[in-house]
This record gives structure tokens, C-alpha cells and sequence, in this order.
């Protein structure tokens, strides 16, 4: 049976997910690309250096997010929600943002304490500097959601 997901069931679904998809196009290319996030109250929030992923967000801010859970082939649930990405410079609000990223994706590390590529590190000096984190959130402005059940 294939049908629409209500708008908590799609809630439910950002908010249970870790890991989602960002499509964002720029100057005629359409790049897609997994990240890591955490949601709330219509709000995707994740961190990144930069790279192709934020230099095409900067100049195209509105982008598409999308994640599945997925059980078997036949029992399924996707969402696709459109948004404008934003970067967050205000230090406290990035500092909430990464407690919110660390409490969401630490339980699902191997060595929770040593990623310091994602900035999550027991010793601040072993951040690479030089990979600035980008923080930053996706408004999201409409979502829709599938699923199947067999």
C-alpha cells in the first residue's frame, strides 16, 4: 500500500533521522549531497567546512532537503521539503547548534569523543583551524512526505 505521510508523521521523521540529503543548484548545476542534522520546529540544522556544498548554497539559498527511513523495500517512508539555507554567525546560536549536533549524532559514534573534523574533540587544539565550521540551518517552508507498507 503506498500512500502520503500526514504533517506530524513527517515531523516525526526529521526529527528521528540523522542523516538527510541537501540538493541545492547553482549557475545551472544541481549538486546532492548527505549531511548530518538535527531538526526542529521546521528547522534543519547542521554544520560544514566549506566546499562546493556551501559556496552553491551562498549563492542559491534555496535548496531541497530529503531523508528516508527505510525498513525494508516494500515498507518505507520519505520525506522531500524545500527551505532557504542560512548561516549562523551569532556565537551562541552556534554554540546551541553544536551542542544540538553532538547530543543527536555522540550516541551514534564509534569514539565519541575524537571527531574533531566535525569540531566534537576532548582537546580544542586538535580542531584543524584551517576548516573553519560553517554553521548554519535550513528554514523549511513546505514538506511532503510518501511512504509504502506491504
Amino acid at each position: 500500500m503506498l500512500g502520503k505521510l500526514n504533517e506530524k508523521q513527517i515531523d516525526e521523521i526529521l526529527a528521528q533521522q540523522v542523516t538527510g540529503r541537501i540538493g541545492c543548484n547553482a549557475e545551472g548545476v544541481t549538486y546532492i549531497v548527505p549531511v548530518n542534522y538535527f531538526y526542529r520546529d521546521s528547522v534543519i540544522y547542521a554544520q560544514s567546512t566549506k566546499g562546493k556544498k556551501i559556496m552553491m548554497m551562498r549563492k542559491n539559498p534555496e535548496v531541497c532537503f530529503q531523508v528516508d527511513d527505510i525498513k525494508t523495500i516494500f515498507s518505507w517512508r520519505s520525506v522531500v521539503a524545500w527551505g532557504r539555507f542560512e548561516e549562523i554567525k551569532d556565537s551562541d546560536q552556534k554554540q546551541q547548534v553544536m551542542q544540538g549536533l553532538i547530543h543527536k549524532l555522540m550516541p551514534l559514534a564509534d569514539k565519541p569523543n575524537n571527531h574533531p573534523f566535525h569540531g566534537i574533540t576532548e582537546n580544542e587544539r586538535d580542531i584543524d583551524t584551517r576548516k573553519k565550521l560553517i554553521v548554519y540551518k535550513i528554514t523549511l517552508t513546505t514538506k511532503t512526505g510518501r511512504f509504502e507498507k506491504s
